[in-house]
């Protein structure tokens, strides 16, 4: 069944909606605490291409 542009406009609204009304905002601890994962996990992930980048650079390229 294909729907209109304007059907398919007026049922992501009411999805939208939905998400809406069943989501909720998060206290300040619940939300320090995810943003502590977060950047724990950023700073995980720029140490580990840092390391890799080094032996890519260093070990590998440099061998003659």
């Amino acid at each position: 069944m294909k729907l209109n542009p304007v059907s398919m406009l007026r049922s992501f609204y009411a999805d939208a909606r939905h998400v809406m009304s069943v989501s909720y905002r998060p206290d300040i601890d619940t939300f320090k605490r995810t943003l502590k994962i977060v950047l724990i996990g950023i700073m995980l992930l720029g140490i580990l291409g840092f390391i890799i980048s080094f032996i890519v650079n260093n070990i590998v390229l440099a061998t003659p």
